[in-house]
């Protein structure tokens, strides 16, 4: 018996038994890199930046595939990389292409099922179904689907070519980006599907304490500073938002995160507001889609599968982030 968790399967009597119900997530499978010049990385195979050689399969629910469409939005590749979008609902043949408010359909496969995309790059393949997925046009396979690295990727192999300026991980600041990413995935990022899928009350307990120890860390963080790394926008902000753009509409009641809301952390709120107000960013975001998939999908922690119609979330409102300049 499994459980599917973003489009992944996972093994849901092992995580109880083996891990004394805490939930584990496992690693991504596809782990290769493009580049300007398609040279290699860690001695995995390089695939050069070309515009229009690369197609993102994503989804409007996904936290983790709303990061590279950020990303490409925010680098200005809309035209320079296709997209598909999958359908909210996922049960149990996956993440599917049915029609549906948002839905594109997948042009390079004519896919009904995200995992026929897997089988087509592997027939052999086996693992976790995934969104993000990087895949090249040209040697008809995926290039990588972990989104960390697929934002990496998109923020600078492209800038050669056409791409929008912008450093994301400037040189200057990455180890305190990587840093502060470690905590805040660990904890925040994964803590709320670490809370929201525990089977027992210390591996709940394990995991919502740190969550929130991050919530205030972040808090008194963003009372010094505009953005998590200082006066500029990075990817680090970018990995934070995708969570706390669901955090009081989903993970507050679905994943039992109820200590606090965001909206009660003054300038994390005003953090929230700063970015989700931004064109790019905006055009990346479906709460509709968000709140379908985690209480329609997800019948092991909401069985009904009953979709709530609150809390009313005024995203639009006025912010005072412009006192850091």
């Amino acid at each position: 018996m499994g459980m599917l968790i973003d489009g992944k399967w996972e093994d849901q009597p092992l995580i109880a038994a083996a891990n004394k119900g805490r939930f584990v997530r496992r690693d991504s499978s596809f782990r290769n890199w493009i580049t300007a010049d398609g040279r290699s990385v860690d001695g995995q195979p390089g695939y050069k930046a070309e515009r229009g050689r690369y197609h993102l399969y994503v989804g409007y629910a996904c936290p983790w595939a709303q990061r590279t469409l950020i990303m490409r939005a925010l680098k200005g590749l809309e035209d320079a990389i296709s997209v598909s979008v999958v359908h909210w609902l996922m049960l149990e043949n996956g993440w599917t292409f049915a029609n549906g408010d948002g839905v594109v359909a997948d042009p390079v496969a004519h896919a009904d099922f995200l995992y026929q995309v897997y089988n087509r790059a592997d027939p052999t393949y086996t693992g976790r179904v995934t969104i993000p997925v990087l895949w090249d046009l040209k040697t008809g396979t995926i290039v990588n689907n972990e989104s960390a690295e697929i934002i990496r990727m998109l923020g600078s192999a492209f800038d050669g070519i056409g791409a929008t300026p912008g450093d994301y991980y400037p040189q200057a600041l990455r180890a305190e980006i990587d840093a502060v990413n470690e905590r805040i995935y660990t904890t925040l990022n994964n803590g709320v599907y670490r809370a929201g899928f525990a089977t027992t009350q210390q591996a709940y307990e394990e995991a919502v304490v740190p969550l929130f120890e991050t919530l205030d860390f972040i808090e008194a963080r963003l009372s010094r500073q505009r953005y998590l790394c200082g006066s500029a926008m990075t990817e680090a902000d970018i990995r934070l938002l995708t969570t706390l753009l669901r955090f009081d509409a989903i993970y507050y009641s679905h994943f039992k995160c109820n200590k606090r809301r965001i909206v009660d952390y003054p300038n994390i709120w005003g953090f929230t507001r700063d970015l989700i107000q931004r064109p790019a960013i905006a055009s990346t975001f479906r709460l509709d889609h968000c709140k379908k998939h985690y209480y329609g999908s997800q019948l092991q922690v909401n069985p009904t599968g009953i979709v709530p119609i609150g809390p009313d979330i005024d995203f639009a409102a006025p912010h005072d982030r412009n006192r850091f300049g």
